[in-house]
């Protein structure tokens, strides 16, 4: 007897339908075509345990699965309940008539517990792209695909719990998401800004960086509050709308990390400097998303700028001004979504410090040359916005004085980020960091006085190109903090100001 179940695969962060064609015929044998990996290869030792712990049993005859589509590459454990139910209703020990209407995914214990499967949200998706009436999978997963309206969505402990759910479909009542934007509102931002002992100008610096979704550099030695400063950046970020937090929730998923439902809160990921370029962007033998991608709609911060490897370095090129990543492969082609704020910390020599006691430099020029020169021109070239952190004094550090707390600021972020919606409604872009050329000459129109002002700093910095389209921007952000419709000689020179690593004199 055929029979067809349908589960999906996850290719990049999309689903495809899957068919599962179970026959069974006179004989004996396990027969599994379609490219399934070795996960899946092995399913039949714990397809096969799982039923005759549950009272039921792999029938001793000809057994031929396939996967349809059989070009594509089946991977992971999650196909495990699309092969025992088909082996079932082929077998006749279960006769269930609506599987035609439902996509079904999960991992099988021996026991038959369902364990979670990763990329439940795209699946769900996927299956109501595809015009399915429903989605059953484990428990651990359902609040997660639940999300998707228009789908519904079933939830089963185990094996037994599938069997009597598909018998008595009518009368279980689907898992409801209750989506709404003012659910996204509701976070609890920490740590805050008001711990931050002095640093004022970085403070402002980090404003200016959330308000316009800027990327930033720090310059300073050890101690002076990089990571300190950096690690209170996604407090004072707009909430997400619905439509990031999903698009956020969708990539955490196809790697297994959304278990909890809908993510609510801006990632911040923080890799460490021995990262390789395939963990940094994506990709491997089976692709999946990089930190980059990870950090979608959030903040990806690199500490200690210089120790990771340059090659790592030189691939996020192309993803900081695509804002997605596109990684090809023989056979196939992938792209993952990759729009992130860049946050980078480093000391400023080879020492740690600018100068000693005696005010000289710890290190030559030549060995601080190198050492900046670990961190290529181009890439430097894409960050916006650079800023020194001197070491905050003693007498600020011993002081009861409170900064300005977190959500103050944020107040001013999220008016900012309004007054930018508003302006970019039809230009489908978000914030003021993603302006391309057009936007450029629509919204930073320059009078005769800042003009002068960026022409000679232009002349005397040697600026590139790119780094005067990055000064226009920071000052439109600039302009919308101080909720001015136009930009001034001020707004410019600040923005001017925040290009350090562009002056001569920096290195000594």
């Amino acid at each position: 007897m055929l029979c067809k179940v349908y589960g999906s695969a996850v290719v990049g962060i999309d689903a495809v339908p899957v068919t599962i064609e179970v026959n069974i015929d006179n004989g004996i044998g396990y027969h599994l075509v379609g490219l399934p990996d070795n996960a899946i290869r092995e399913s039949n030792y714990r397809i096969a345990a799982a039923l005759l712990n549950n009272g039921l049993r792999i029938p001793g005859k000809k057994i031929t699965i396939n996967m349809a589509p059989a070009d594509l590459r089946k991977e992971g454990s999650a196909y495990d309940l699309c092969l025992a139910l088909g082996i079932l209703v082929a077998s006749k020990q279960l006769e269930v008539s609506i599987l035609d209407n439902y996509v079904v995914m999960g991992e099988l214990s021996l026991d038959g517990a369902l364990l979670p499967v990763k990329g439940a949200l795209p699946i769900a998706l996927g299956a109501k792209s595809a015009g399915f009436k429903g989605l059953i999978l484990p428990e651990a997963n359902a609040l997660e695909a639940a999300l998707v309206d228009g789908l519904n969505v079933y939830g089963a402990k185990n094996l037994a719990a599938v069997i009597s759910l598909l018998q008595n479909i009518d009368e279980a009542p689907p898992l409801l998401a209750n989506l709404s934007d003012a659910q996204l509102v509701e976070a609890n931002y920490q740590p805050c800004f008001s711990e931050v002992k002095g640093q004022e100008t970085v403070k402002r610096c980090f404003e200016i960086t959330a308000a316009g979704g800027h990327n930033l550099i720090l310059v300073g030695p050890p101690g002076s509050g990089k990571t300190m400063l950096a690690k209170r950046l996604a407090g004072i970020l707009p909430p997400m709308s619905l439509q990031e937090a999903l698009e956020t929730t969708k990539i955490h998923s196809v790697v297994g990390k959304s278990f909890g439902g809908l993510i609510r809160q801006r990632p911040f990921r923080s890799p460490h400097h021995t990262i390789s370029d395939v963990a940094l962007v994506g990709g491997g033998t089976y692709p999946q998303p990089g930190e980059i991608s990870l950090a979608h709609n959030g903040v990806l911060f690199l500490d200690e700028l210089p120790e990771f490897k340059r090659n790592v370095l030189e691939v996020m090129r192309q993803p900081l001004e695509e804002r997605e990543v596109t990684l090809s492969r023989a056979r196939v082609t992938l792209t993952y979504p990759s729009s992130f704020m860049l946050v980078a910390s480093m000391n400023p020599s080879p020492g740690g410090y600018f100068k000693d006691d005696s005010n000289q430099f710890q290190n030559s020029r030549a060995e601080r040359q190198r050492y900046l020169n670990r961190i290529s021109g181009p890439l430097l070239d894409r960050i916006d916005m650079h800023m020194e952190v001197s070491p905050v004094p003693f007498e600020k550090l011993s002081g009861l004085q409170v900064g300005e707390p977190s959500s103050e600021i944020r107040k001013r972020v999220v008016k900012a980020r309004a007054i930018q919606t508003q302006r970019f409604e039809k230009d489908g872009i978000h914030c003021n960091a993603m302006m391309q050329v057009r936007q450029l000459k629509k919204y930073c129109k320059l009078k005769e006085g800042p003009t002068k002002l960026l022409t000679e700093a232009m002349q005397q910095l040697k600026l590139s190109a790119r780094a005067y389209d990055r000064i226009l921007k920071v000052a439109r952000t600039i302009a919308d903090l101080n909720d001015s419709d136009h930009i001034n000689e001020s707004h410019i020179a600040e923005a001017i100001g925040y290009r350090s690593l562009d002056r001569e004199g920096w290195l000594g």
